[in-house]
């Protein structure tokens, strides 16, 4: 069981605390074990939207699997933000020491920061406030005009809907891409990934149309894309015949194959999996490659 932790503070945002919450809602629907909760420094918090919400004072246990998220609020500057108690401070600090993940969605990268968690490490938050947040945080490496960065288990995001993103990437590291392409689905929202690569998730590249046989077919080749899918056997699944998807793909895609589409799926996984100290034939075998040096010409016509 993970728990998902949302710490509120007062004139919080709500899409900032909805757009993550949901995710992590969508993929407990989906059979993903999240508990969700919500604390504060006090018993009821006011949104910017003006919305009361009740919350917990106490913080629960947590152990290294769980997952505490700092929405961001309303504040014409990080510095006029809400006053933020040392106590809550080491609450995160502490859960980050045991091994947990502690994230931010836009203005709430401040609160890490006061907490000490950013010293050292990669960060982004709202465009607005970018430049604020490395002038009070300087020993931070404040990454501009991406939506969100990971390292060393503090994960941040700009402003807003990006807490989608960075929510929806960390369920796909956590349960795959597949999972997190289905939570996407669901919401009628793209799933993407960024940090180290920005702006190339085969999913926002390739996703952003509305054909749903293109879609059903993805659907199929992001949940299997470490096996091979024969192109006869998917224009079945999707009803359409081998001609017919190869041409709706390609209109859809900007011109990929299907066969296109999960080896680029495939290089992506690799490429996270080398980044994570995997070596390069065993990334190739685990994406689905019988042969690494398929993984190594792929990677070197992306280069």
């Amino acid at each position: 069981m993970s728990h998902v932790v949302f710490f509120l503070v007062p004139g919080v945002h709500l899409l900032d605390l909805a757009g993550p919450a949901q995710v992590f809602s969508t993929a407990a629907d989906f059979g993903h074990p999240y508990t969700l909760g919500y604390v504060a420094e006090r018993p009821e918090v006011v949104t910017a939207q003006g919305l009361p919400l009740v919350t917990r004072l106490d913080w629960p246990e947590l152990g290294p699997e769980d997952l505490i998220v700092v929405p961001g609020w309303r504040a014409l500057t990080l510095a006029e933000g809400p006053r933020i108690d040392e106590a809550s401070l080491r609450a995160l600090r502490d859960h980050h020491a045991r091994g947990g993940t502690v994230a931010s969605v836009c203005a709430g990268a401040d609160a890490l920061g006061r907490a000490g968690l950013l010293d050292g490490r990669r960060c982004t938050t709202h465009h607005d406030v970018q430049d604020e947040l490395a002038r009070r945080h300087p020993r931070a490496a404040v990454v501009r005009d991406v939506l969100y960065t990971e390292d060393d288990r503090v994960v941040t995001s700009a402003g807003i809907a990006s807490g989608i993103d960075l929510a929806l990437h960390l369920v796909a590291t956590r349960h795959g891409p597949a999972v997190a392409a289905r939570v996407a689905r669901d919401m009628v929202v793209y799933a993407r990934r960024n940090g180290h690569e920005p702006q190339a998730s085969a999913m926002l590249r390739h996703r952003s149309h509305l054909d749903d046989t293109v879609h059903r077919a993805q659907d199929l080749l992001d949940a299997r894309f470490d096996h091979p899918v024969p192109l006869p056997e998917l224009a079945a699944a999707v009803g359409v015949s081998e001609r017919t998807l190869t041409r709706l793909f390609a209109r859809a895609t900007g011109g990929l194959t299907p066969l296109r589409y999960q080896q680029a799926l495939r290089l992506e996984r690799a490429e996270h999996l080398i980044s994570h100290g995997v070596t390069v034939d065993a990334a190739a075998r685990a994406v689905g490659f019988e042969d690494a040096r398929m993984l190594r010409r792929l990677r070197a016509r992306a280069s």
